[in-house]
């Protein structure tokens, strides 16, 4: 797979002012450039976080047409537990007739049980699955979206990864399943990245503060498609790295770009209590998106998007499951 052109003839921000001044960047160096891209083409993909349910999701994709921004996938961050079938089903339908992929989230997870270790200055296990009842209720909750047509499924434990990597294999769930590490857990090193794509990750998202020499180093050892929130939740530090997205193209492809929204409160788990809530930061996300596709646009680097409608990583390294 070769880098593709448009990524590195790109604007950098600001540079023309400044190099006029005698205050121009360096060059960027060749070497940092990623050289994966997703199967079929293109280097990033797109994708609406916190989609909370069948009236959220309808709010996205109607701002979606309005804004002319174009999505690859829409992913829900209360889980697969807090839909009832039919609100399941009216997802899968309505993203299935834009091409869109569904992502739902597995569940439960640490930081809503019974388990006090969370709620220390350590955090404890964080966001993963406590003992066997937990695995198995997200195992459960695999089963039930795929069955219901779900074909993306978000993860925040090791274990539960590798779990419905050998589901998928055994034929539990289909083998077109793809499975989405959770920025919960996400890997900071090159080293854990690596070990989240042979443990079946098809995507593995990072934390939005690793930096650009960070993201290159990651880009080194591993060709699995990398998420990144352009715009994080404040629980996940509320960064906001829109002019730095064609630079993150360019090392971090095959790349999806997340719209997240900064300084709105917490979703998870949803109900309708935070309907108002949900409807207004649905919509928002979508016009971050937009600011984030006109800034692309103006550097000259908004080539090089994937097809509308691919979803597949491509083929990855994974750990012998054996017989």
């Amino acid at each position: 797979m070769t880098t593709d052109a448009s990524a590195t003839a790109a604007r950098r921000p600001g540079e023309q002012a400044l190099t006029s001044l005698g205050l121009g960047a360096p060059a960027l160096d060749p070497a940092d450039a990623s050289t994966h891209c997703f199967p079929g083409g293109g280097r990033w993909r797109t994708e609406v976080p916190s989609c909370e349910g069948p009236e959220a999701l309808a709010v996205i994709l109607k701002e979606a047409s309005r804004l002319d921004v174009p999505i690859h996938r829409i992913s829900q961050g209360s889980g697969v537990w807090m839909l009832t079938d039919a609100e399941i089903t009216e997802m899968v339908e309505a993203t299935a007739e834009r091409d869109i992929e569904l992502c739902l989230f597995t569940g439960p997870r640490g930081t809503w049980d019974i388990g006090g270790s969370t709620r220390t200055d350590s955090r404890g296990g964080g966001l993963r699955a406590r003992g066997h009842d937990a695995v198995a209720g997200c195992v459960e909750d695999a089963v039930r979206a795929t069955e219901l047509g779900v074909k993306c499924l978000l993860v925040a434990d090791e274990g539960v990864l590798w779990t419905l990597h050998r589901a998928r294999r055994a034929g539990i769930v289909p083998a077109d399943t793809t499975l989405k590490v959770s920025a919960l857990i996400g890997p900071v090193n090159p080293a854990s990245y690596a070990v989240y794509e042979r443990l079946g990750a098809d995507s593995v998202n990072v934390p939005s503060d690793l930096t650009l020499a960070h993201v290159t180093e990651i880009r080194r050892v591993s060709g699995a498609p990398m998420d990144m929130y352009i715009e994080a939740p404040d629980d996940l530090g509320g960064y906001i790295r829109m002019y730095e997205v064609a630079e993150l193209i360019r090392r971090g492809a095959p790349l999806y770009l997340k719209f997240g929204l900064s300084k709105a409160p917490g979703l998870y788990p949803y109900g309708h209590h935070l309907r108002d809530l949900a409807l207004a930061t649905a919509r928002e996300r979508v016009r971050r998106g937009r600011l984030a596709l006109d800034l692309l646009a103006r550097h000259g680097a908004n080539g090089g998007m994937a097809p509308l409608g691919s979803r597949l990583p491509g083929e990855l390294n994974r750990f012998d499951i054996g017989p």
